[in-house]
């Protein structure tokens, strides 16, 4: 055996397990198949601008020692995020918020915002949602579910809101407060020159083999490591005997632009069913850049076939079902942890994928 531990993911998770690993004095091995490290946070620099290569990344979360964790590997600025949406030639401010309701409706108070989304749940008639469109329209009223919510999700998932279940938007972020901060975490923001200089601060010292599939490497090499850490798709590892798990995914028109600024936000969403994309990104934004060029770059979802690349777990009631299936299998295999977004068949906010990391390295190390 020529490593403690065998990596498969050069992701936040990955790299958190080999960082932490080294540290106990475990010789790691991180392959990953792709071209770089970093996983979906990769940033690429084009023309001194940090292009988020695989989409929006914001950092943010109330856990303190999360927050010290991370700032060890990069400082961080105080970015917030405070996405625009577009919706036909109108423009509104999210999360859904007293200036958002302000533009729809013409009101100032919270009080006149609160009789005028209840009127309107009132009004639909809706006491036991049954599809997404019921549960969207009996939370924030007919007017801000049409203009706000009901193209761009159906964008986002390629299906009638009447067709998806209520549980997809159990809760959508509702304030009465004039606050365009879209998250209430108390720590937010992107580290200064990237995420990829993040992940590399973890990985320092640590060996790494990019652009290695691990079934091809794992044949030539049988015997190259103790014990393996899985960050890849579950399914995958098992050869999607028992049937592939689902996923959405999505994919980026990028281009350089000849302005100093294109839409003024980092984030701008597009709700019209009829507009492709569901938002586009000016990355330079992210940093408060003042080069003379812009990058953006107009986010498209679509659905996910084996071999493309797998962004959101589907966790309806089929997948979630078969996924435990895959668990019962991955409890058998000897000497191979599996986490991660892919691993645990969960979407993880970056914070999260480092606390789970973290519980891995306390059981295991």
């Amino acid at each position: 055996m020529k490593y403690d531990y065998l990596v498969i993911g050069a992701g936040l998770y990955g790299a958190v397990f080999a960082y932490e690993a080294a540290k106990k004095g475990k010789r790691c091995l991180v392959i990953d198949k792709r071209g770089h490290i970093a996983g979906n946070i990769y940033c690429k620099e084009i023309d001194g601008i940090q292009v988020h290569q695989y989409g929006a990344h914001i950092f943010h979360t109330s856990n303190k020692k999360v927050w010290e964790y991370v700032n060890q590997f990069a400082e961080f600025n105080n970015y917030i995020n405070s996405p625009i949406a577009v919706y036909k030639d109108e423009l509104y401010n999210l999360p859904f918020n007293m200036n958002t309701f302000s533009k729809m409706w013409g009101i100032r108070t919270p009080k006149e915002a609160k009789e005028k989304i209840a009127q309107q749940v009132t009004e639909s008639g809706i006491t036991r949602p049954k599809n997404l469109e019921e549960q969207g329209i009996s939370l924030v009223g007919r007017d801000v579910f049409e203009k706000l919510v009901k193209g761009y999700t159906e964008k986002q998932w390629g299906r009638d809101c009447k067709e998806l279940p209520p549980f997809i938007i159990q809760r959508l972020p509702v304030r009465f407060t004039y606050d365009n901060n879209y998250f209430n975490d108390q720590y937010q923001g992107i580290p200064i020159g990237g995420y990829t200089r993040l992940a590399e601060q973890m990985l320092e010292g640590i060996e790494v083999k990019l652009n290695t599939d691990y079934f091809s490497f794992i044949k030539e090499n049988p015997d190259i490591a103790e014990k393996t850490v899985f960050t890849g798709m579950i399914d995958e590892y098992f050869g999607y005997k028992l049937g592939a798990l689902e996923y959405r995914s999505v994919y980026f028109e990028t281009e350089v632009l000849d302005t100093d600024n294109y839409q003024g936000n980092a984030v701008v969403n597009y709700t019209e069913r009829e507009v492709p994309y569901t938002r586009i990104i000016e990355h330079k934004h992210f940093e408060f850049g003042k080069q003379e060029k812009t990058v953006i770059s107009r986010e498209y979802s679509s659905e996910w076939k084996v071999g493309m690349e797998p962004y959101y777990p589907v966790n309806d009631e089929k997948n979630n079902t078969l996924f435990a299936r895959y668990r019962e299998l991955a409890a058998k295999e000897k000497n191979v942890i599996f986490g991660g977004r892919l691993g645990d068949y969960k979407y993880y906010d970056m914070d999260k994928v480092i606390e789970a990391a973290l519980d891995l390295c306390e059981r295991e190390l």
